[in-house]
């Protein structure tokens, strides 16, 4: 492991949990499963990006608010993490 993961790990440790959490789960459990996802990007690497640009509170709301957007009757399609966070008016 880098220097830079390791000092980033001290800096914040939430999203470093956070994060490691979904590795674990793109590495050992979701190749167990067969691939069901209806987005682009996977769900798991959405919340990955989600994460990563507004840490894990909003990141991690982004992420739940895509998942409950993950249901039969719901097409799917393209869906990138925004750039930043949408006005609450359109939430």
């Amino acid at each position: 492991m880098t220097a830079a993961w390791h000092a980033g790990w001290r800096r914040r440790p939430l999203r470093a949990a956070a994060l490691g959490l979904i590795r674990f789960y793109q590495l050992w459990i979701s190749p167990l499963t067969p691939p069901s996802c209806r987005f682009y990007p996977s769900c798991s690497a959405y919340a990955m990006t989600a994460i990563q640009r507004f840490g894990p509170i909003k990141g991690g709301w982004l992420a739940a608010r895509r998942l409950g957007r993950c249901h039969p009757w719901n097409p799917g399609g393209v869906d990138h993490v925004p750039d930043k966070e949408p006005p609450p008016a359109t939430r």
